[in-house]
């Protein structure tokens, strides 16, 4: 039956509130991305060096947590840990193709090119990606676990 939440259906509630949360989570994951940047910019953070680091890796592991937020709004009712390996797996593969000249090519004639393909591989971004593919899945995790309501016949903690 429709809308039952027994899984069944497509459009079952959990599946319909996960999408507004994503698509929230999509909004403050970019715009924590360009605080970000604006902050350490500023040099705010610390010294150039270190403010340039907090500004890229930071950016890395939200660029994934970004991803992981808009896998979830196509596909709410995948898991966590699917969602999060997509996530990670389309991060590593936007690096990889930096291997390639088409994304430095690309990213000559667009804004949009070089913020979504970069344009220069760098080996420790991989590890960047994963550390935002594993705080974006234990965070979807989270929430998971927060939407669940109580079985029947469970008393709900107060």
């Amino acid at each position: 039956m429709p809308g039952t939440g027994d899984g069944s259906h497509p459009r079952a509630p959990a599946a319909v509130r996960i999408r507004p949360a994503a698509a929230g989570a999509a909004v403050v994951t970019v715009g924590a991305g360009l605080g970000l940047r604006a902050v350490a910019a500023d040099g705010v953070v610390a010294d150039g060096v270190v403010a340039d680091g907090v500004a890229k890796y930071g950016g890395d592991a939200l660029y994934t947590v970004l991803l992981l937020a808009l896998v979830v709004l196509a596909a709410p009712r995948w898991t966590p840990l699917r969602a999060a390996g997509t996530a990670l797996a389309a991060s590593w593969a936007v690096e990889l193709f930096q291997l390639t000249p088409l994304p430095a090519e690309l990213s000559r004639h667009s804004v949009a090119a070089r913020l979504v393909l970069g344009s220069t591989f760098n080996a420790p971004d991989l590890f960047w990606y994963a550390v935002g593919a594993a705080v974006g899945g234990l965070l979807h995790a989270a929430m998971g676990r927060r939407r669940r309501t109580p079985a029947a016949g469970d008393t709900p903690h107060t």
